[in-house]
Formats: C-alpha cells, structure tokens, sequence
C-alpha cells in the first residue's frame, strides 16, 4: 500500500506543478494506471469514498461496512483486514484529506477546476472537504494462494 500511496502522491504533485487541473486528470487517469503497475500476482489495488467523484470507485460490497464505520466516526483504526468469502484478504486503510487535496477537494475551488470537474465527474460529490477530514479509503485485495504454489 505504500508504494502505492507514494506513487499517487508524486503523480498529483508532478500534475500540480502545471496547475490542479492538472491533478483531476492524474486522479482520473494515473490512479488506476499506478493502481495496477503497483499490484500483481493476484493483488488488486484502489480507492473509494463515502462521498463519491467517479462512479468508477464505488465501493466493492465487503469494503462498504468498513467506509461506512469510518464515516460515521466509529472507526479510527490505521487499518482493517478480513478474510473474504472466496478466501481472499481485504485490507483497508483510510485516507484523510491533506492541506494538498483542498485544491480539487476543498469548500473554495477555483472556477477552471470546477468546470474540468463538472465536465468529467457531474455528479461529483468530493467537495467541500478541510484538511484531516476522512476522504475514503484504499482497498487492497490479496487471492489466495493456489494450492500448488
């Protein structure tokens, strides 16, 4: 999970320094593009909210009681993990809005990145957010091992 974070956080600022409509376009594109270099071998990696920006992230039916317990407040584990129905691992871990994130996330958004979101995302729900709010969370997934191997 942290080289995943890491590589997020370094594509957002790299697409920041050409200005944070930039940034929706690394979320968009770059996410899941990192999601999957940085998974592998039965892992899957993503991100999903209690307040949604691209449908694309709803979350998946096991990650849903953890987001909701984290939104509620009710949860302020640095981690879950649980065995899947299919005997799988499923780890979450939450994600808190950073000072960095309030360019895209925040209560006063500027007027060309509102427009790139309102193109991309019409139904954006991630606004509105202060720095150490819960966002959501990352999601790992882990198949089981084979049998053989």
């Amino acid at each position: 999970m942290g080289s995943y974070k890491k590589a997020l956080q370094a594509a957002l600022r790299e697409g920041l320094r050409d200005g944070p409509e930039n940034a929706i376009d690394v979320c968009r594109s770059k996410a899941p593009e990192i999601g999957r270099a940085v998974a592998g071998g039965g892992m899957k990696i993503g991100r999903t909210s209690h307040r949604l920006r691209n449908p694309a992230n709803e979350p998946a039916p096991w990650v849903k009681p953890f987001l909701d317990a984290y939104a509620a407040g009710e949860d302020n584990s640095p981690w879950r993990a649980v065995r899947l129905d299919d005997g799988a691992v499923g780890y979450v871990e939450p994600i808190f809005v950073q000072p960095l994130c309030l360019k895209c996330h925040g209560a006063a958004i500027p007027d060309g990145v509102a427009e790139k979101i309102t193109q991309w995302y019409p139904d954006d729900q991630a606004t509105n957010f202060s720095a150490g709010d819960f966002r959501g969370l990352f999601w790992v997934t882990i198949a089981p091992a084979s049998p053989d191997g």
